[in-house]
């Protein structure tokens, strides 16, 4: 009796937590496709690594970045020309179906949509809370430490009543933990 009780409770507080509406957002990296023309990746490119270090760049080239970007961005993706898109997207199924809850994947770059359309998305979607979260583990990574944080607190600016909490960092002995019962199945 104490576990169809248990199964009862645990059933009540899954619907309790659907009806409350949480979001969340799965913030992936993202890769260029393979397919993708090869000048205009190398372009592109070259452009990015020009704006990082231009003190004042031309508003000619920032346009050219933008429209490459988008173009790049937009580009129709396959399990075949990009199997990092497939896989996250597999993910965040996976994620809504264990979660229960409704999972938006969003990119830090080179994929559609961007993480801050992923997360207004959200937003708009969401009663009160969004949950953005990664699969990015390590510490210390570029953007799980700080293009993830940056793109919350934009949106988060624009929308100070909707609760976006970031899920991340793991602590350590979980990885690890994780990693030694990925380790267990292969040995």
């Amino acid at each position: 009796m104490t576990a169809d009780k248990n199964a009862l409770q645990n059933k009540d507080m899954t619907n309790a937590l659907k009806s409350s509406n949480i979001i969340i957002v799965l913030a992936m990296h993202g890769t260029p496709p393979k397919d993708f023309p090869k000048t205009e990746h190398k372009e592109l490119f070259e452009i990015r690594a020009a704006l990082k270090h231009a003190t004042n760049p031309s508003k000619t080239l920032k346009a050219r970045h933008d429209f490459l970007d988008k173009k790049m961005r937009l580009w129709p993706r396959t399990e075949k020309n990009d199997p990092f898109h497939f896989g996250s997207m597999a993910l965040g199924h996976q994620l809504e179906k264990q979660s229960s809850f409704k999972v938006i994947v969003g990119f830090n770059e080179f994929c559609d949509p961007d993480l801050d359309k992923a997360i207004r998305e959200a937003v708009g979607l969401a009663d009160k809370k969004v949950l953005v979260t990664t699969p990015m583990m390590t510490r210390g990574g570029s953007h799980s430490k700080g293009d993830i944080p940056a793109a919350i607190a934009g949106v988060q600016k624009d929308f100070p009543k909707t609760d976006i909490i970031y899920a991340w960092p793991f602590p350590t002995s979980e990885i690890a933990g994780f990693l030694s019962a990925q380790i267990q199945v292969f040995l």
